[in-house]
């Protein structure tokens, strides 16, 4: 028994030594230890500079694309000041100055960014998002479907996206409601933005298949029906909370009209071809006075953009990023272009201020997310004044109503960043390493290159 117990104790002293071998060797993120008991833990480090609780971290690069809504959009030269995950300061080098206990990161010639920005996903999670129980389903959440750090989700990341609008799918007219979630957090609690992100509503393409099969006029009755009954609740709680009425039962179904009705959150819109642009148009906006913006817009829906303008409704382009006259849309759409158009170019001649990109991802993956924006910019939109980098920034995010956290580079926001090759519109330019939140999330010459 003693022998026995001795070799025991012998061999589990030898196993401590080469666990503790091996935690000495590992990164500094997965460190180990042997505690009393001989048993392996995880050695938390200490918060990285930049990130929530640690040293203040200052970036110097070649050039900074701020892209704030108004102002100037770059500096040369210039540097990035973060804290706990915040961007304090940024300007030239020559004139902002850098706190002495503040880390220094110098990227040479490389340029900083934001992080991109798609109001129009399907990869967060789960792909149990459709439920097609009622043609209108405003209840509806996809927040718990949401897998953080999911694999997907690294990939887009590698590729400059930050953050993602998810949402239900468009087999009903109302799918129920989106989540705003970032894309590098491991954690549930640390990705969301926002929470609801968005109502979906979904006005034709798909679902004319529901049941039996409906058509615009029944689907337009009843999502107006939905409206209604939503508007109604959401003044009932409003004249509640301002003394004016009695309390209303809480509806579950119904509680996002009022967050609809405070402007607190957005109906992101599937809506396309000219006819179902304008009864966005016409209907979520002018009729109700909700906050809605095109979301999947595509194909001849740009015939509406100078109705769309004069309602204050953006135009978020894609997946489709162009027109071609094929007999399929001539028969679904009735638009019969005479050559191939941009869809995002065409918004902007006809008066849209504000247009970003969507992917609709996985229909186009979502890491080439960028890939939208460029082939926009082939097709005839404009990039002198940065309009597709905005388009990918702070564009979405002023249209999500999440702009005072992310979409530019300005003191206060969230630090998603991004370092880059270069250009972003050049393909031979690459993301080299991102940062959510403070936190490096990707670094390129660290790891495997994702993308």
């Amino acid at each position: 028994m003693v022998m026995r117990e001795g070799n025991r104790t012998r061999s589990t002293a030898a196993l401590a030594s080469v666990l503790l071998g091996l935690a000495l060797t590992a990164p500094a993120h997965a460190q180990r230890s042997i505690d009393a008991q001989n048993r392996v833990v995880e050695v938390k480090q200490p918060p990285a500079a930049g990130e929530k609780g640690g040293p203040g971290l200052a970036i110097r690069a070649k050039k900074i694309l701020t892209v704030p809504y108004e102002g100037e959009q770059f500096v040369d030269n210039g540097v990035l000041i973060v804290k706990d995950g915040k961007i304090e300061a940024v300007g030239p080098a020559r004139t902002t100055p850098i706190p002495a206990d503040y880390q220094v990161l110098d990227v040479g010639d490389k340029w900083l960014m934001p992080g991109f920005i798609d109001l129009h996903s399907h990869i967060a999670g789960t792909f149990d998002i459709n439920d097609m129980v009622y043609l209108t389903n405003p209840g509806l959440r996809v927040h718990c479907s949401v897998i953080p750090n999911n694999e997907a989700f690294k990939v887009a990341v590698a590729s400059g996206v930050t953050a993602v609008l998810y949402i239900p799918g468009s087999g009903v007219n109302s799918s129920g409601q989106g989540i705003l979630v970032k894309t590098g957090h491991e954690h549930y609690e640390d990705a969301v933005v926002r929470d609801p992100g968005s109502l979906k509503i979904a006005q034709a393409g798909n679902p004319e298949s529901w049941v039996m099969g409906v058509g615009r006029s029944f689907m337009n009755w009843n999502t107006r029906d939905m409206l209604k009954r939503g508007k109604t609740y959401a003044l009932r709680w409003k004249a509640f909370e301002e003394g004016k009425g009695p309390k209303p039962e809480r509806d579950l179904e119904h509680d996002v009209f009022r967050e609809l009705e405070a402007h607190r959150t957005q109906i992101s819109t599937h809506t396309q071809m000219y006819q179902v642009v304008m009864t966005t148009i016409t209907m979520l906006s002018r009729e109700f006075g909700f906050t809605a913006y095109i979301d999947h817009g595509e194909m001849a829906g740009y015939k509406a953009a100078e109705l769309a303008q004069e309602n204050g409704v953006r135009a978020i382009i894609g997946p489709r990023e162009i027109e071609i006259p094929t007999r399929q849309f001539i028969q679904w759409t009735g638009s019969n272009p005479e050559a191939i158009l941009g869809i995002a170019a065409e918004y902007h001649k006809r008066g849209v201020k504000d247009i970003g990109f969507n992917t609709d991802a996985p229909v186009v993956p979502e890491e080439e997310l960028l890939v939208q924006a460029t082939t926009a910019a082939r097709y005839g939109f404009p990039t002198r004044d940065l309009e597709a980098v905005r388009g990918l920034t702070i564009v979405p995010a002023v249209t999500a109503g999440i702009a005072n956290k992310v979409g530019c580079l300005q003191p206060g926001r969230d630090a998603d960043v991004l370092v880059i090759g270069g250009d972003p519109a050049d393909p031979r330019c690459a993301v080299e390493s991102v940062l959510i939140d403070g936190k490096r999330v990707y670094d390129a010459a660290t790891e495997r290159r994702r993308w």
